[in-house]
């Protein structure tokens, strides 16, 4: 048990809560990866649930091993088994999950655009309101109802960011400011906060309405990914990663290796990161060709550890919100016998439990957990006599955790979070 903490709550006359966790494993710095079961074949994109239960991946079909055509494929027990859609298999490249799970969107080659509203039971073809191009990034809101999505339309046309408040039933075309060329995209939980990303960042603070610069990168970033309240930022830049603590005003180089990053996701704290890397030439030894790797980061990025996973050609990760539940696929490209699976790791990590007080109330709250934790009460720690809180936490949109309120008791209160 970790050290408790007491804090005096003047409002509540003296009453004394004390916030405290059991602690059941370690966060592992280099995770173990296991295979699951999904096919092998040309994985372009994945997206995982709050808790990382229900995962979701597409795939562009046509491995070297299954001459499949793709398809959108889902997991409900964290990548253990995985089953199919009804979705049609058309070279899916990109998709977004809200934080339940139940709302996915997918995008694929010639336009087409699915959405489905219970889990990926039932897809539903719907139009997007421009031509040619390709799909470059999509995120969504934790609610699924604010999704943006970048289009690289031609040369000469350049990019265009398209906008729905109502998931996807119809969207809106944003002006994008000069300095381009935008590609990447992220959203903070709420969806207020968009953030796009090219030679350097501009932020929009209402959904796209209007836009303010921020400073440039290093160079074109090819991925960027935020804190659910936007306010941390990790941006993939050639062979480098950058960190942001300011909403992207200012940037500092990260200690991971320089390599062919292609795909990174955060918790939802910024705290937790995971970065992969695609199949090519080596940093050091040109002419060689080595396999992408996998690494972690617990510490907002200032530190890096390459994981104990087998080299894939790398196209896509996901992460829960607490960071504790991993997903990487990868392409057959240039590993047809070996390559092309979807990857999963997982950690037990005790979240911090936070306190808010008022005069009426007791605000308790804590990231989204990937394991079961539930909320117990003790009125002296000298006894084992935890109870648990029956009040049902509530998940906050916003900020990617839970909640319970309580009512003040007038006598001295402890609390900690706990596995079964």
């Amino acid at each position: 048990m970790r050290k408790v903490h007491q804090t005096p709550m003047k409002n509540f006359r003296n009453l004394l809560v004390a916030l405290t966790a059991l602690l059941t494993a370690n966060f592992a710095l280099a995770q173990t990866w296991t295979l699951t079961s999904a096919p092998i074949t040309n994985w372009t994109a994945i997206a995982s649930s709050a808790d990382g239960t229900k995962l979701v991946a597409v795939a562009s079909g046509g491995s070297w091993v299954l001459m499949d055509s793709g398809g959108i494929w889902v997991s409900t027990n964290s990548g253990g088994t995985w089953t199919q859609t009804s979705a049609p298999g058309a070279g899916w490249v990109l998709v977004t999950s809200s934080a339940d799970g139940n709302k996915l969107v997918a995008f694929g080659t010639l336009r087409s655009f699915y959405t489905s509203t219970n889990a990926g039971a039932t897809w539903i073809s719907n139009n997007v309101p421009v031509v040619g191009g390709k799909w470059d990034s999509l995120v969504s809101s934790a609610d699924g109802c604010k999704l943006a999505v970048m289009s690289q339309q031609s040369v000469e046309l350049g990019p265009l960011l398209l906008t729905s408040t109502n998931s996807g039933a119809t969207w809106k075309t944003n002006n994008l400011p000069a300095g381009g060329p935008w590609k990447p995209v992220a959203l903070s939980a709420d969806g207020t906060r968009l953030i796009v990303a090219g030679l350097g960042i501009c932020l929009s603070t209402n959904f796209g309405e209007t836009w303010t610069s921020t400073n440039s990168l290093p160079s074109e970033a090819a991925a960027i990914v935020s804190s659910a309240d936007g306010a941390k930022l990790a941006a993939i830049c050639g062979q480098l990663i950058f960190i942001s603590t300011n909403l992207g005003m200012t940037w500092v180089q990260t200690g991971a290796p320089p390599t062919n990053w292609i795909s990174m996701a955060s918790s939802a704290d910024g705290s937790r990161l995971v970065a992969v890397a695609v199949t090519g030439g080596s940093y050091s030894l040109p002419p060689y060709v080595v396999d992408g790797p996998i690494y972690t980061s617990t510490n907002s990025g200032a530190t890096w550890t390459s994981n104990n996973v087998p080299g894939q050609n790398w196209t896509c990760v996901a992460s829960s919100a607490d960071g504790c539940k991993l997903a990487a696929a990868a392409t057959g490209e240039n590993k047809p016998l070996t390559g092309g699976g979807i990857w999963i790791a997982q950690s037990t990590l005790a979240p911090q439990l936070n306190i808010a007080t008022s005069n009426t109330s007791l605000d308790l709250s804590w990231i989204v957990p990937s394991a079961n934790f539930g909320l117990q009460q003790n009125s002296d720690l000298t006894t084992a006599n935890w109870t648990d809180v029956t009040n049902p936490p509530v998940l906050n949109l916003t900020n990617l955790q839970n909640e319970v309120i309580l009512s003040p008791t007038g006598i001295c209160g402890f609390y900690r979070l706990k596995t079964p």
